[in-house]
């Protein structure tokens, strides 16, 4: 026993001895977006078929019965005069992104939404339907079997649902057919937009860029860089910059999200020395009813009584607790955690000290 203390003591003091190693610094292509450089949302409209009767109901949704006698009327089978009563098809939005430098003839994703009174799309399969652009031009075609990752399940007096199953995705189930055009090569210089727009970040990717091609980039405003290629072109400067780490700065921020109880910190943040009380009052109230019974052979009848118990507990929270002192967020965690405080305490106590101006940071409330 006295040899596994002691191994586990030297494992301990070696642990400590080894140099910490720092956080990687993310890339440029992780904090920035191209020029031009996006994806296109597209959107159509179709027929789910083969469903096991929980399809739209004809009647009530009209624009179903319209679509699926235009359908059987393109493939040559005439029903005019004829009255729908099918329960297995179902009209669908369809929708899916188009990636940046997709091909003719790749494979993406859709989404398939019911648009009527349908049930479920479990088991149906999509008919051949175009996507379209904003531009009013075909880019895709969808078909093939929808997967549902929900379920419904009734009966007489009970039913039971889980997930969404009046929408459903196919993976790969869309063609591309049609190619966005980017024109880097002809391009003399390109701009790169910051996500998170930032001074001293965009001046920080500006000068790595420099010290590795020089004269390369320059720093239009706080959300964006231009580069320039003195050699080459813009393609192959931005397959050279891309991989070049770059600290990030961030404002002090808390942001709350009061519906979960969430409290995010960012680093920054910094807090004055101020003395907080927290105390809690809790008060509990509880029903015990008792059945009360007349006597035997007696003409009374039984009733139930209510009987209410109230409790208070008013806490005191410790009392004064000093909390701060603007060297770093451990300190200010540590202080909060000394008061025993829970998320939705922490929340008030942080606008509070926003409200007193010992919080140095921003607060964004979701």
């Amino acid at each position: 026993m006295r040899f596994l203390s002691f191994a586990s003591m030297l494992l301990a003091i070696g642990t400590l001895a080894l140099p910490q190693a720092a956080p990687a610094a993310p890339r440029i292509k992780d904090i920035v977006d191209v020029e031009n450089v996006r994806a296109n949302q597209l959107v159509g409209y179709g027929l789910v078929v083969g469903l096991a009767g929980t399809g739209d109901r004809i009647r009530n949704a009209p624009f179903t019965e319209e679509s699926l006698k235009g359908m059987l009327e393109r493939l040559g089978v005439s029903v005019q005069g004829t009255q729908m009563r099918t329960q297995n098809v179902a009209a669908v939005s369809i929708t899916a992104t188009l990636p940046p430098f997709a091909r003719t003839g790749s494979q993406i994703d859709v989404q398939v939404s019911a648009l009527g009174d349908a049930t479920s799309l479990q088991g149906g399969t999509l008919v051949a339907s175009s996507l379209r652009g904003l531009d009013g031009e075909i880019y895709a075609v969808a078909q093939g079997p929808v997967a549902v990752s929900g379920f419904k399940a009734q009966g007489a007096g009970a039913s039971i649902t889980r997930g969404v199953a009046t929408s459903a995705r196919i993976a790969g189930g869309a063609i591309v057919e049609r190619e966005v055009r980017f024109a880097f090569n002809s391009a003399p210089s390109l701009k790169l937009a910051l996500k998170n727009p930032d001074f001293t970040t965009a001046r920080r990717v500006s000068e790595t860029i420099n010290r590795e091609i020089p004269g390369a980039a320059e720093m239009l405003d706080p959300a964006t860089v231009q580069i320039t290629p003195r050699a080459g072109s813009v393609m192959d400067l931005v397959s050279r910059i891309e991989n070049l780490e770059v600290t990030v700065d961030q404002p002090a921020r808390i942001v709350i999200n009061e519906a979960s109880g969430t409290v995010v910190m960012g680093t920054d943040v910094r807090i004055s020395p101020v003395a907080i009380a927290q105390g809690g009052l809790t008060i509990s109230v509880s029903e015990n009813p008792i059945a009360s019974q007349p006597n035997p052979l007696s003409d009374g009848e039984t009733v139930v009584l209510p009987r209410t118990s109230v409790s208070v507990e008013d806490g005191d929270g410790g009392g004064l607790a000093m909390v701060g002192g603007g060297s770093s967020l451990s300190s200010l965690v540590s202080g909060l955690n000394a008061l025993g405080v829970s998320p939705r305490d922490l929340i008030t106590i942080l606008q509070a000290l926003k409200t007193a101006g010992a919080l140095q940071a921003e607060i964004e409330v979701q």
